[in-house]
């Protein structure tokens, strides 16, 4: 059985540069907080919790004084810089480039709303870490959508300013786009820069990497997509490589590898989500070697 793991998968350059912040301060210090999970994969996070990290929430961060805190490479709203202003919190900001740029987007076009009584609409998860970030830009105003039914949230008589999470596909925000074009036309009669602005903020680094999947999966008789199961990306990119080979599995360690029937496939193909490290891969792609070799 030959096994070939996808070397377009991995860490992105934004969880690359917020790890190699969180080692720099540990190798220094031997002890950080971070505010929230640094990357959405658990085994990644054990290994950088045996080194001395330490996982907070925006609770515990109330209550911390004269410490160093990680900003992950997700961001974060206004009220938590402020916040380590009051407490003498030193912050240590790994926040990704690509989501500054949108926060930036997002709070321009908010303080704009002013002028036309517009609406910031963020095609993303409730809840997830850079959402929450997106969200704080606009004091707590801006209008989440993923999927159809969510679009009932928007008032089509106003005019809408339409961003995305960094990291959700492009076939769904290009759908949602199409969607709420749709009614507009309904209500408005038309679509023009006036009543609808649309800003594609999809990371392309995260956007390229489906062709490249599609192309992989098609690729193997088997497909083993390793990710956490917080990780946004993760069940996004899952989709597009279950969409291209039905015999795609989700997997985030090595042992539940036992549960997949692997009798007479010659080829299996590993990939895995833009937090995805690796050396986890890898470990997949041993442990799976090792299996074949104690069944023959």
């Amino acid at each position: 059985m030959k096994v070939t793991i996808d070397p377009h998968s991995g860490f992105c350059f934004g969880v690359v540069f917020a790890i190699q912040m969180a080692e720099d301060e540990l190798e220094q210090s031997g002890t950080l907080y971070c505010l929230g999970d640094i990357v959405h994969n658990n085994k990644e996070i054990e290994r950088l919790k045996a080194k001395g990290l330490k996982i907070i929430n925006h609770e515990d961060l109330k209550s911390l004084h004269d410490c160093k805190v990680l900003i992950r490479a997700h961001g974060e709203p206004p009220e938590t810089y402020q916040m380590a202003i009051n407490n003498n919190i030193e912050l240590i900001d790994a926040s990704c480039p690509v989501v500054l740029k949108l926060q930036n987007r997002v709070r321009t076009s908010f303080d704009g709303l002013e002028n036309d009584g517009g609406q910031i609409v963020i095609y993303g998860e409730v809840g997830h870490a850079e959402v929450e970030g997106l969200v704080g830009q606009t004091n707590g105003d801006a209008i989440i959508v993923s999927k159809e039914e969510d679009l009932e949230k928007i008032d089509f008589n106003k005019p809408v300013y339409f961003f995305s999470q960094t990291t959700k596909s492009t076939d769904g925000f290009n759908r949602m786009q199409h969607l709420i074009e749709e009614r507009l036309k309904v209500i408005q009669g038309e679509v023009d820069s006036d009543n609808f602005i649309s800003n594609d903020t999809v990371c392309r680094q995260v956007s390229n990497r489906e062709p490249q999947l599609r192309k992989f999966a098609k690729e193997h008789e088997i497909i083993l997509f390793v990710s956490g199961k917080k990780s946004s990306n993760g069940k996004a990119l899952f989709g597009v490589c279950k969409e291209e080979n039905e015999r795609t599995y989700f997997i985030s360690e090595t042992e539940e590898i036992g549960e997949i029937n692997f009798n007479g496939i010659i080829s299996v193909g590993i990939c895995g989500a833009t937090s995805t490290p690796m050396w986890l891969m890898e470990e997949v792609a041993n442990a799976l070697k090792s299996r074949e070799t104690a069944l023959i």
